[in-house]
């Protein structure tokens, strides 16, 4: 079992991966946040262990964007953001377990192993279906159901619509938008998402040009919404 630990405090991250490989997991080490998400990529793991601030990216941002593509690997957040807050933003980017600094190594390793063993005996995951209004978005196949019936989402358009969706009533700025969908290196014009918006309008609003569900908000992004 491969464990991705990113954590930028080198004697916790070498105290950690020694106990780790102890318990028989093989352990990649990344100090920064762009490396993490480099790692994730380009290799295969088990389960991430994420420390909240780093270098460059941090581990909310990091859990986001692995969440985007990827529903199904643990993810622990081993942080010294301690606070009910800091906890809630964790688990609602789709953290499965938080455990704040200072901690106690037995209870990470007991955390790490059981967590793994919850997972690798899981039956496959049925599809993630998403419905709101009469439409439905499927996030395995990108398939989806609209206003013009049955059509098939690019990768782009159904993580961007994935994002907005796991942030919804929240506003997400272009920026971010940026980051989490694009990556952080190379950049689209803004241009870019105002047009992925427009044609998420044509597929799923009942009115393109009165929103309900994707609304702009002026000079900062847009928001996924869907009212009670």
């Amino acid at each position: 079992m491969r464990i991705l630990f990113v954590e930028d405090e080198e004697n916790i991250r070498e105290v950690v991966k020694l106990n780790l490989e102890m318990e028989g997991f093989e352990v990649v080490e990344a100090r920064n946040g762009k490396d993490a998400l480099k790692y994730f990529r380009e290799q295969h793991f088990d389960l991430l262990v994420l420390d909240v601030m780093l270098p460059e990216i941090d581990g909310f941002q990091i859990c986001e964007q692995v969440r985007l593509t990827n529903m199904d690997v643990p993810i622990i957040f081993l942080t010294a953001k301690d606070t009910p807050l800091d906890r809630i933003a964790g688990l609602k980017r789709g953290a499965d377990d938080y455990l704040t600094k200072p901690f106690n190594l037995e209870e990470l390793l007991l955390r790490v192993s059981n967590l793994i063993k919850r997972t690798s005996k899981a039956p496959e995951n049925k599809p993630e279906i998403f419905r709101f209004g009469n439409n439905q978005v499927n996030f395995i196949t990108f398939e989806a159901t609209g206003n013009n019936g049955d059509f098939t989402l690019t990768k782009k358009e159904a993580m961007l619509l994935k994002l907005l969706i796991d942030r919804e009533n929240e506003v997400v700025s272009r920026q971010q938008i940026l980051q989490s969908v694009w990556g952080y290196d190379v950049y689209p014009s803004t241009r870019t998402i105002d047009n992925f918006i427009l044609s998420f309008r044509k597929y799923f609003e009942d009115d393109p040009k009165n929103p309900n569900y994707f609304r702009s908000v002026r000079g900062v992004g847009y928001k996924f919404v869907v009212e009670a």
